[in-house]
């Protein structure tokens, strides 16, 4: 079992498997029954060797924009609880991965023409871990708030910590490199790449091959080639990216062409965010898809910018075969999981998000 302990995980198997209509599950649950016997391969002068554990199915957790400005800085102060209840249900996960949109650092220059800027010291990603934050991806429009000098504090944190962080590189090719795990027998590659960048910003902030930053998903090709990488060796690819319009609820043009793109390439699960609100989610083929988690943790989400949730995926032989979307509410800049008719509200108004997605309800 994954560090979370068997019964969190049997509790989020069992949900997602038994309230699939009333949670908003979109796809088909298989029958999964008694998982077979470790077996044995014989080895050169006839030794047996034990094979490769065989693949269970998993959880996966996702949530979306996620810093410590304001209020929220005191919150570190306190890792095991600065993330708040919704924690539970993000340990409850085999991989639970978030949008760090912040430079972590406590120096550098503030981006030019930017009106707002964030940064949070290395001890966010001791209140990560301690909420049950796996990975993240810092490739989005604040990753790089702090300029250069934020850059090699960011990354200086990343290996000092050795937290997992997607998305952000000393060049392109770290940048684009995808994280590697193995849960539960299936093989993980999660890439990270940002589809938003200022103008004035692009040229400073994408790595390229003599120098650090994000990786960009403006450039397509390298986008495709990171996923077809990422292909190689893997169960599961995972692409989290940031794109979209503020406030605007349908994905852009730009988003569905290059959603067709990755899948074309080998993603198994492309998330992402910057709308700032929930987008819908669906399948392209037997992809999941998800336009946008909305924020997260944030000291300024308020109305419409304050509804979250977690989603969750059930992957099984390197697909997924259900979907479920647990509503929040932003209070006091951290998601607060809702209950009841509030929930059941909220969930219907989200799975009617997908209907300008072109995705479907189930897989192929």
């Amino acid at each position: 079992m994954s560090r979370r302990g068997k019964a969190a995980a049997v509790a989020v198997m069992a949900g997602m498997a038994l309230t699939a209509a009333a949670c908003g599950s979109s796809g088909d649950s298989e029958a999964e029954g008694a998982m077979p016997p470790p077996s044995t391969s014989a080895a050169k002068g006839g030794e047996q060797k034990p094979a490769p554990p065989a693949k269970e199915p998993i959880i996966l957790a996702f949530g979306g924009d996620t810093h410590f400005e304001g209020q929220l800085r005191a919150r570190l102060g306190q890792p095991s609880t600065a993330l708040g209840p919704v924690a539970k249900q993000l340990r409850a996960a085999d991989l639970a991965m978030l949008n760090l949109e912040t430079a972590i650092t406590t120096g550098g220059t503030p981006a030019p023409g930017k009106q707002f800027t964030f940064r949070a010291p290395p001890s966010t990603f001791k209140a990560l871990k301690a909420a049950g934050v796996d990975v993240v991806s810092m490739a989005n429009n604040h990753g790089m708030d702090y300029m250069e000098g934020g850059l090699r504090d960011s990354l200086a944190a990343i290996k000092k910590t050795r937290f997992p962080v997607v998305g952000i590189g000393k060049d392109a090719d770290d940048a684009f490199k995808p994280y590697r795990v193995t849960v539960k027998g299936n093989k993980l590659a999660i890439v990270g790449a940002t589809q938003v960048l200022d103008d004035n910003l692009i040229q400073a902030w994408t790595a390229t091959d003599t120098k650090g930053g994000l990786a960009s998903a403006k450039n397509v090709p390298r986008m495709v080639q990171a996923v077809k990488e990422a292909r190689k060796g893997s169960d599961v690819v995972i692409v989290h990216l940031h794109w979209g319009a503020e406030l605007q609820p349908c994905p852009l043009p730009r988003q569905k062409e290059l959603a067709q793109q990755l899948v074309e390439a080998g993603a198994d699960i492309i998330v992402g965010g910057h709308a700032h609100i929930p987008l819908g989610g669906g399948y392209m083929n037997d992809t999941y898809v998800h336009y946008g988690m909305g924020n997260f943790v944030f000291y300024s989400a308020n109305g419409q910018t304050a509804k979250s949730g977690v989603l969750f995926l059930k992957v099984q032989n390197g697909k997924v075969v259900k979907d479920k979307w647990a509503p929040a509410l932003i209070q006091g800049g951290i998601p607060i999981p809702m209950k009841g008719a509030a929930a059941k509200a909220e969930l219907k108004r989200w799975n009617g998000l997908r209907g300008c997605t072109g995705l479907s309800a189930r897989p192929s």
